[in-house]
């Protein structure tokens, strides 16, 4: 049987995504992170569907009313949830011969870091729901989907720094993860990135913070181009190794680096991982991450590179930034033939 997990690019049914609610750690600035949910749900609900989770569906479809949200396009699944990250609980969907299979991998918590039982059962629940369509395959890996990148054609990009870290599956060598990759995702090589982290990023160095497989053997990277920061090193040693990387017909990949977005912190002092490369690719588009800094132009211009047939969009995440994570963290692409 043939096997391919599609690249992000490719044709897409919609987008899943998660409201978030008071008692996730957004409670203190909900009715500041609202309004950027809102705008998500209303660029992606304008090319594909959203299908959104909420612990309260009467409540969130009234407020979406009242929002101009086109509901016809929203379809709402009441779920409890642990919070918001549904690139990382979500399922990763393979084609096949007989049409689409959702793999649905263990999500710890990003080795236990916070609590997940109710955000890893929501694949499950979704398709026992009909909700999802195509074969459900429960996996007994650990693995997020922030972590990998595919090119639709058999290759995967991701840091080691992550899936081999002992908080995921201890017991497995490089080589076996290799193996089951190959085996769920129907990869036939995989890149990985030794080099590359951002500092108050809970992910362990998801590959979609740093490096982002785009058409035409492109690579669209974060750099950082201030010596006196302690980034700088660690992703001028991951530029090298991009650069050092060879396509399946043994060519160098196009790279193309982001500017360095000025750097965020808490209301504690502590770092935010700020990054361009959280960008979100749905149908005719691609939603940037912006920080209202003067990096955001340079930022959408070198996005609309990479993709210039679609339209690029930035989206304010000061807001969201705080929790960690930005566009591509909070969503996952359902590619087409999913939703019913």
């Amino acid at each position: 049987m043939a096997v391919k997990l599609p690249a992000e690019w490719e044709p897409q049914d919609g987008v899943l995504l998660a409201w978030p609610h008071a008692a996730t750690d957004w409670a203190p600035i909900l009715h500041r992170v609202e309004p950027v949910f809102v705008r998500l749900v209303r660029e992606i609900s304008r090319r594909e569907r959203v299908l959104l989770i909420t612990e309260d569906a009467s409540g969130l479809k009234k407020k979406l009313q009242t929002r101009s949200i086109d509901l016809e396009r929203v379809t709402l699944a009441q779920q409890p949830l642990n919070d918001t990250w549904c690139r990382d609980f979500g399922p990763l969907t393979i084609l096949t011969d007989s049409g689409p299979r959702l793999q649905n991998f263990i999500f710890n918590g990003w080795g236990g870091k916070f609590p997940a039982e109710r955000d890893n059962a929501v694949t499950e629940t979704l398709h026992r729901q009909g909700l999802l369509q195509g074969a459900l395959d429960s996996r007994p890996l650990v693995l997020e989907g922030g972590s990998i990148e595919s090119d639709g054609r058999g290759t995967l990009l991701t840091t080691s720094r992550c899936l081999l870290h002992p908080n995921r599956n201890p017991e497995l060598s490089r080589i076996q993860i290799e193996d089951t990759l190959r085996r769920t995702l129907g990869a036939q090589r995989v890149l990985w990135l030794e080099n590359g982290h951002l500092i108050g990023d809970d992910t362990d160095a998801h590959i979609d913070t740093l490096a982002r497989l785009a058409p035409k053997d492109t690579i669209v990277h974060l750099a950082c181009d201030d010596v006196t920061d302690e980034h700088y090193l660690p992703l001028a040693r991951m530029a090298e190794e991009l650069a050092a990387f060879r396509t399946a017909s043994n060519t160098p990949y196009r790279l193309l680096p982001l500017p360095w977005p000025r750097s965020c912190f808490d209301e504690q002092g502590r770092r935010l991982p700020a990054t361009y490369a959280n960008f979100l690719i749905i149908n005719k588009a691609v939603l940037v991450p912006t920080y209202g800094v003067p990096q955001d132009k340079a930022a959408l211009k070198v996005i609309g590179e990479a993709f210039p047939h679609r339209q690029i969009i930035g989206i304010n995440c000061s807001e969201i930034i705080r929790q960690g994570g930005s566009l591509h963290c909070l969503t996952m692409q359902l590619p087409q033939g999913v939703l019913p």
